[in-house]
């Protein structure tokens, strides 16, 4: 079977928003320098208690099958246990992503009652990276109270985390950290140039450090394995390399599922692909002017990733053997990397085939952002020998 014939024998043709990720709120009580969405102060407007009913019962209605709240922090939202429990009653599996600063025993049981199933709690580095990165003293130990309240409460615990330059010589600590803590999952993933991540562009990662990253996590995905806990790659973390299998759960990485199996809520009711797209290109409209379904069926800027687009490759990703499949990679990095998607050089496979070459990539940035939520700037790649830099 071809490459092409592979993706279309994918179960993708019944599009519909099964994974939903809401950000309930853009207060946070942290300060992330990697933080995409520069989360801080509650966005304008942000959708009341009875709008946020009705987005799930729409939801539900769309065949939502799980809904990940997030924020800044869901937990800061006033009525995030109400939306959870109106999601949960309407047979929804709820789960929050957390930096976990203020996740106490208490609200853990209350999130426990109303029905939250899983926390996943971000954790970016042993406990002073953890903490500069968050610059937040203490948040590192928040963190990990948060998964033992989580824990205790009845929840599933799991943890996510960014790799960038900061953190990268502690992957091995780091996962003996949080697997001794007993995550049943962690993904992983490389932080994007979007947001205050952008501004801290001499510690993003160059695309030539996957070929140290992703052998590393998957000798650490065959450990955890047999300790119960799945260690899976984000999509902007891969691709086709040696290791995928390791990394996706024994299969291989099949392209941006924005808009085709995946939804993003902002917490004015604007709708998104996918959560991390950055706004002002993505955003197909707002469920207090539009019917969701309406918005999901209709708008171009949601459906993009529905139909083949080998066509609109450029770059590398335009000539590579696994275009047909993975269709330039994930789109949010790629777009907040180069100004638009379809040439992705965090790859794995792409770093490896130009390593044997003797040449290697760089990002270098040649535009600020703008300081607002969910912007981004703008780099070029540069080729260069591996001898001549090393």
């Amino acid at each position: 079977m071809s490459l092409s014939e592979r993706r279309q024998a994918t179960p993708d043709e019944a599009f519909a928003p099964r994974y939903v990720v809401w950000e309930l709120t853009l207060k946070c009580d942290l300060a992330c320098r990697h933080c995409g969405s520069r989360a801080g102060r509650p966005r304008a407007q942000e959708l009341t208690l009875p709008e946020c009913r009705d987005v799930v019962d729409e939801l539900v209605a769309l065949g939502t099958r799980e809904i990940v709240f997030i924020g800044g922090e869901a937990y800061l939202h006033p009525k995030w246990l109400d939306i959870v429990a109106h999601a949960a009653a309407r047979g929804v599996r709820c789960l929050m992503t957390t930096g976990g600063r203020r996740f106490g025993p208490k609200l853990a049981q209350r999130a426990a009652d109303a029905g939250l199933a899983q926390v996943s709690v971000s954790i970016d580095g042993l406990r002073a990276t953890h903490d500069e990165l968050r610059a937040v003293p203490g948040s590192f130990d928040a963190a990990l109270a948060t998964l033992r309240n989580a824990r205790a409460a009845g929840i599933d615990i799991s943890a996510n985390t960014q790799f960038n330059r900061q953190n990268l010589s502690e992957v091995e600590a780091l996962a003996d950290v949080l697997l001794a803590e007993g995550i049943d999952a962690w993904q992983v993933q490389v932080t994007g140039p979007m947001g205050r991540a952008a501004d801290g562009r001499d510690w993003l990662l160059q695309p030539y450090d996957l070929l140290q990253l992703v052998p590393r996590l998957a000798a650490i995905a065959r450990r955890a394995k047999e300790q119960g806990c799945s260690v899976v790659a984000g999509n902007n973390l891969g691709y086709f390399g040696p290791h995928e299998s390791d990394l996706r759960a024994g299969s291989y990485f099949q392209g941006c599922v924005a808009g085709r199996y995946v939804l993003g809520i902002e917490s004015n009711g604007d709708i998104k692909g996918c959560p991390s797209l950055p706004s002002a290109p993505y955003v197909g409209g707002n469920v207090r002017e539009r019917p969701l379904a309406q918005i999901w069926a209709e708008s171009e800027r949601l459906a993009f990733a529905r139909s083949d687009r080998t066509d609109q490759l450029w770059g590398h990703c335009a000539t590579c053997h696994y275009a047909p499949v993975c269709q330039g990679g994930c789109s949010w990095t790629a777009h907040t990397l180069l100004g638009r998607r379809g040439n992705m050089p965090y790859c794995y496979h792409r770093a490896e085939q130009l390593k044997e070459r003797g040449l290697r990539e760089r990002v270098v940035q040649v535009e600020r952002s703008e300081r607002r939520p969910f912007d981004f700037g703008r780099f070029e790649l540069v080729e260069e020998s591996w001898e001549e830099s090393t």
